[in-house]
Order: C-alpha cells, then structure tokens, then sequence
C-alpha cells in the first residue's frame, strides 16, 4: 500500500477549497453569551453552520467517591438535537440507552476542562457543563470543547461576583480544532463534506498558552508520516490561536459590561 500523498508547504497551505475558504482558514466564528437566562453560564458558539449551545451550572456538593476530598468536580454533556443532521438522529433518550459517539465524545469535553480547573479552590462543588449541538456541520465536538471553556468561565465568573469563590478557579484557557488531509491538501477546521472526504481527521485540544491536552488522529484509509503529522499539528496551532483571542475577547467584553452595570 502506497503511502499517504500530501502536498507539504514552508508555511500555511493557500489552494483554495469548498466555499472559498483557504485551507488554512476558519469557518466564521460567532459567539453569543448569557444564551440562556436561567444557567450560571451559557454561550451560543456558531463555527461556520455548525452551531453549539453550551451551558455550565456550579451546584454545591461533589459525587460519593469524592465526599470528604475538600476538591471539586467537573462533569460533562453532550447531544445532538433530533434536527441538528441531514437525516434526522433519534433521541439517545428514545433508545433507553447513549451511543458510543456521545459517550467518547462527553468524556472528551469533560477531560479537557478539568485540565484547566483547580478543584481545591472550587472546593466540594460540582460544574455541570451541557453541550447540545443543534445544527451539525462537523467540528461538533470542537466547537463543543471551546464552547464548554466559555461557559465555565462565565460561570465561575458568576460565582466569583455573588462570593460563592473567592477567586476564579482556572489555570488557563481551552480551545479546540480539527485539522485533516483531503485530496492530499492540509486543510484546517473541516465541514461536514470536507470530514467525510478526508484521508487523515484529526483534533487537537490545547491550552492558552499552548499546552497540548489531547490529540486524536486517525489514518481513514493509508498511514501518514511523521512529517505529515507535524504540519497539521502547526496548522492546528494557528486557528487555535484564533479561536483563544475570541474566547478573550468574548470575556472581556463580558467583565466590561458587568462593571458598567456596578458602576
């Protein structure tokens, strides 16, 4: 079997590709905080046509196995909406039961945050983060990591200004992408079409200041070089960097509007 032909570059890929976008572009990014009224923290995060509620509820009291730590917990979510895909997606809760996409994913969402956490200062408290997608056009599970890392601030954030924290509990910032390899091209955040088509999928987690959480890269049909995995690694990098500055953005603008309000 003949290995993967990708197209290696000195710096970013330019080929255009689907709708316009170079291969080293993101998909618009949008985000809406305080979506939803009643949850302690909560964002609208579209990526392109793909759009993510995240919610992050802080509720008193951790689970059994962690009673008398003087830590903290956190849990993750995660669904899609019957209407999110093109063929609708039965409810999981119809089925009795998860399927191992959701699980995996969730479990995912929920390591990549607790990397950030410090459960000592939360004390024996539980965030619950809720990620429900409701239009699916790939990067799900990435829009729900820097989604959930929104929610969660402007929760402990919440915490913070009603004195429940005395400080905000979190060490750095998570965001995450997906990278991948179609039609030999690297190509950064990948739609629906895109993702199906690919040779190599890969997403990658990774803190603020650029610390690696988690990498999940798959070979669909031919193994991929080391070279290969290091140019997508950098591509990552980069829109990771993008997705981080509008994450401060958004939280920035959030604190502002709560001093006007106390001022």
């Amino acid at each position: 079997m003949a290995d993967l032909d990708i197209q290696y570059t000195d710096g970013p890929p330019t080929k255009p590709r689907m709708g316009g976008r170079d291969p080293g572009e993101l998909r618009s990014l949008h985000v809406t905080p305080g979506f939803i009224g009643p949850a302690d923290g909560s964002v609208l995060l579209e990526l392109g046509r793909t759009r993510v509620i995240c919610a992050a509820s802080l509720v008193d009291g951790v689970p059994g196995w962690r009673r008398g730590s003087r830590e903290g917990w956190l849990t993750a979510e995660y669904s899609l909406l019957p209407a999110s895909t093109h063929q609708r997606t039965p409810r999981e809760a119809s089925r009795g039961r998860q399927d191992g996409r959701t699980v995996e994913i969730q479990r995912l969402i929920g390591r990549s945050l607790r990397a950030v956490v410090d459960f000592g200062a939360l004390g024996e408290r539980t965030l619950y983060v809720d990620c429900d997608v409701i239009e699916a056009d790939g990067g799900t599970r990435c829009a729900a990591v820097s989604g959930g890392y929104l929610a969660l601030h402007l929760a402990l954030m919440k915490a913070v200004d009603e004195g429940r924290l005395r400080a905000l509990p979190l060490a750095d910032s998570v965001a995450a992408v997906s990278v991948g390899v179609v039609a030999g091209m690297p190509i950064l955040d990948l739609e629906y079409a895109e993702d199906a088509a690919a040779d190599v999928d890969m997403n990658v987690v990774m803190t603020g200041a650029g610390k690696l959480i988690e990498v999940q890269a798959t070979a669909e049909i031919v193994p991929f070089s080391r070279e290969a995995f290091d140019q997508l690694l950098d591509l990552a990098e980069e829109g990771l960097r993008t997705i981080s500055a509008v994450q401060t953005e958004v939280i920035t603008d959030v604190y502002r509007s709560r001093a006007g309000r106390d001022g």
